[in-house]
């Protein structure tokens, strides 16, 4: 099943929220309006008691209370919904006095009565809601009677009907205009997201200059917008790496192809004797070879270079593993009249076999850029809170603007120097991807007709 738009399904939330936002509305104001009107009847009935308890008490007796009732007839008098009944408590005919609309008599008696105000809801059999306040009070002879003021409520009543009936007819008006007004600030509302599209259908990997608007946004989208464009960026930045990687590739295994080709279309080309066909197959050999290091550099750099690569580290004493690869080189040192010093020593967490390769790198730069008859100074101390390994020579030394590009893959300072001393341009970029799986960093600094040095940092 298709999910649905955001858009719809931000709309019919709001639609869906408002709806249960005007309905609890709608039933708070008829709850407040129906206790209003009870409080208000209420109240008019307290205040209309208290008039009749003061003129009973004052001018009224139970003989004259039929002759003498105009006090009383005032207070009902030009309301319909009112009626007052004053009931004895002893004697045969208990009903002393009725004034207004006629009750029913057996469920007026039916009703407490006591020393205090007391309220009763109650229907008739015509199913009128009525209210009555009831009181014991004293006739001016002293007469103990019983007093029901008894208001019909069913102008109340008919009021609220109509209340609920305006807003029953009015609510699916409300309930649309609410959704109306949801839907159109919903689309305004995703319209930046709309233009994040159209921009993102037009990148691809030959189209990465685009970027997201930032500004005129709401802070969320202002911040997606800037994550967006760093992840462009970052894309960008890969993609022209790996172009450029892609054609450094090409050309350097490009040079070896040809020469074997060319070689070989030679050699075929007549009868040659032995020796020639020999010397060929040795030249094709050392092609070969060369073709097999840059192969393996790569598988080993994309191993390396995964953001998922994770390396088990271990206690490694960096004294013994210079030591163990000083060995191997003391042959070509030797050949070079070129001496190894090691001085320090230091424990870092590492891969023992990652640190001798990148150490190896270094040693046989160093060997090879130094002059005959100087030293190759390998070092190692502490640097504030990391450990340093660092690999120093005497030699031509590398101008300044090259610095910056020469842990990048297939990158040569001299001018394929490198190529002829038989390079392949990746071992810098080997020892840069080692550091990173370290999460160290490579340092270098080098003079021109002076030293060199190349450092490994190794955090603690």
């Amino acid at each position: 099943m298709r999910p649905a738009r955001l858009s719809l399904r931000l709309g019919l939330s709001v639609i869906l929220m408002g709806a249960a936002l005007v309905l609890l509305l709608a039933c708070l104001a008829v709850l407040a309006l129906d206790h209003e009107l009870d409080s208000r009847a209420r109240k008019s009935l307290m205040a209309k008691m208290s008039q009749i308890e003061h003129s009973l008490s004052i001018d009224l007796k139970a003989d004259d209370l039929q002759s003498r009732a105009h006090p009383l007839l005032d207070v009902v008098m030009g309301h319909d919904n009112l009626s007052l009944s004053v009931i004895a408590l002893t004697g045969r005919h208990s009903a002393l006095l009725t004034l207004g609309p006629g009750l029913e008599a057996d469920r007026l008696l039916r009703i407490h009565s006591d020393q205090h105000l007391t309220f009763s809801q109650w229907q008739d059999s015509n199913d009128d809601q009525l209210l009555t306040a009831s009181r014991l009070m004293r006739l001016q002879d002293g007469t103990e009677v019983r007093v029901l003021l008894t208001v019909n409520r069913a102008d109340d009543n008919s009021l609220l009907q109509a209340y609920l009936r305006s807003t029953l007819w009015t609510l699916p008006l409300l309930l649309l205009l609410i959704g109306f007004v949801a839907w159109k600030l919903v689309q305004r509302g995703l319209t930046p997201l709309r233009r994040f599209r159209r921009i993102a259908e037009q990148v691809s990997a030959q189209q990465l200059t685009l970027r997201l608007p930032e500004t005129g946004l709401p802070q969320e989208l202002s911040d997606l917008a800037g994550s967006m464009n760093v992840m462009l960026d970052r894309i960008d930045g890969g993609v022209q790496r790996l172009s450029q990687f892609s054609d450094d590739l090409a050309h350097e295994l490009r040079t070896p192809i040809s020469n074997l080709m060319g070689k070989a279309q030679v050699t075929l080309a007549r009868e040659r004797p032995v020796e020639q066909y020999k010397e060929v197959l040795e030249t094709s050999i050392e092609e070969l070879t060369r073709l097999n290091r840059i192969i393996t550099d790569m598988l080993f750099l994309a191993q390396v270079s995964q953001p998922q690569a994770q390396v088990p580290l271990k206690p490694v004493s960096l004294a013994d593993e210079v030591t163990r690869v000083s060995e191997l080189f003391e042959f070509s040192a030797e050949q070079k009249h070129i001496v190894l010093r090691q001085q320090g020593w230091g424990t870092v967490m590492a891969d023992r076999l990652m640190v001798q390769r990148a150490l190896s790198n270094l040693l046989s730069n160093a060997i090879r850029h130094s002059p005959s008859g100087h030293a190759v100074d390998i070092g190692i101390e502490r640097c504030g809170d990391a450990v340093c390994l660092w690999v120093e020579n005497q030699g031509p030394g590398i101008a300044q603007e090259h610095l910056p590009h020469l842990f990048e893959r297939f990158y040569r300072a001299g001018s394929g120097r490198s190529r002829l001393e038989g390079g392949t341009g990746l071992g810098l970029a080997i020892v840069k991807s080692i550091m990173q799986v370290h999460r160290g960093e490579v340092e270098v600094r080098s003079e021109v007709n002076g030293k060199t040095r190349f450092s490994l940092v190794f955090p603690d």
